[in-house]
């Protein structure tokens, strides 16, 4: 199946994620729900190429029969041994981790992902869904979540704390909810208002227009944490005249071009600059039971398997709220 055809779900049962075969103990999930990011419309456009045909998706919710739901995230394999692996830090895996798709395993094969029925992967690397979370809105939580979750938690989101987010898409709306859930005072800084209703409704307590020049004024030194989830080239130094001393700024989106700064807007208050991937397996799951515990899903419209053409069109357009979700039992 190329992504330049009809990108639908394949009935894949004894196909493993993560290629060839498994040493470890694995376990088949019949998949119910596969999320879709921005990666595998950016790789049918051409913005990066795939190693030939290939089944997407690494935001996976489903059953493991007779023992409950079960997901799969970005990663399916990596070494175990190193210093990050050992920290529980797989998604920084010295030797290499393998992607869920579009990945190399040891054995040379290319990963194969979450839009099919089924897969099999390493069950280390297979998390719970907690009760009180539905398989559909969990599914976009494997990436987009944990992306957003993984530096609120490192840089401190708490009570006391001034919280920003750039961009209200598929990472930012859940990093204001899981901002606010964490106690934090969260920001949203967007292009226009247009989103501001929902950014609201979503847990926001502020929403700012980065297109008016004013916002920079009036904001300059207030934020502990900016996360920017938007990878668009952006000016750093006006987003890092928002923090205040001490505070970071962090890149989750990763824009195409190079991003440049003058070192001058970090050392004259102490700021940092810094990045994030995703999180490691027990992160993850520590992510999914504080959703649980505090309500959050991701917010998603479910689509058949046949209109996942339509819905690359769509993210590439920025036209959905906030989303999208294959129900993977229905034909392409």
């Amino acid at each position: 199946m190329a992504l330049g055809e009809v990108a639908g779900a394949v009935d894949a049962p004894a196909a493993p994620a993560g290629g060839g075969v498994h040493t470890a103990p694995s376990t088949a999930i019949a998949a119910a729900n596969s999320a879709v990011c921005h990666r595998p419309p950016r790789r049918r456009s051409g913005a990066c190429s795939p190693p030939g045909p290939i089944v997407p998706g690494h935001e996976i919710a489903g059953i493991v029969t007779d023992v409950g739901r079960f997901a799969v995230g970005c990663l399916v394999k990596s070494c175990r041994e190193c210093e990050s692996c050992l920290k529980g830090e797989e998604q920084y895996c010295l030797k290499g981790n393998t992607l869920t798709y579009g990945g190399i395993d040891k054995d040379g094969t290319v990963t194969q992902g979450g839009y099919s029925t089924h897969v099999v992967v390493t069950e280390d690397f297979v998390v719970r869904i907690p009760e009180g979370i539905g398989p559909d809105e969990a599914a976009p939580l494997l990436c987009a979540g944990i992306t957003t979750y993984s530096p609120l938690r490192r840089w401190g989101a708490g009570p006391g704390k001034k919280v920003a987010v750039i961009g209200l898409g598929g990472p930012g709306h859940l990093a204001v909810k899981l901002a606010h859930a964490m106690g934090a005072e969260a920001a949203v800084l967007s292009q226009s208002l247009k989103k501001m209703d929902d950014g609201l409704r979503l847990g926001a307590d502020h929403y700012h227009a980065t297109s008016d020049p004013a916002t920079f004024e009036q904001l300059a030194g207030t934020f502990d944490l900016i996360v920017n989830t938007v990878s668009a080239k952006l000016d750093l130094d006006a987003y890092l005249g928002l923090l205040a001393v001490n505070g970071a700024l962090v890149n989750v989106g990763a824009p195409a071009e190079p991003l440049s700064l003058h070192v001058f807007s970090l050392i004259m208050r102490g700021r940092s600059y810094a990045g994030s991937l995703i999180g490691g397996i027990r992160e993850t799951q520590e992510m999914l039971d504080f959703c649980a515990e505090h309500g959050i899903g991701s917010e998603i419209e479910v689509i058949p398997a046949d209109k996942i053409n339509e819905a690359y069109d769509r993210v590439l357009a920025s036209d959905v709220r906030y989303r999208f979700v294959i129900d993977t039992s229905t034909p392409a």
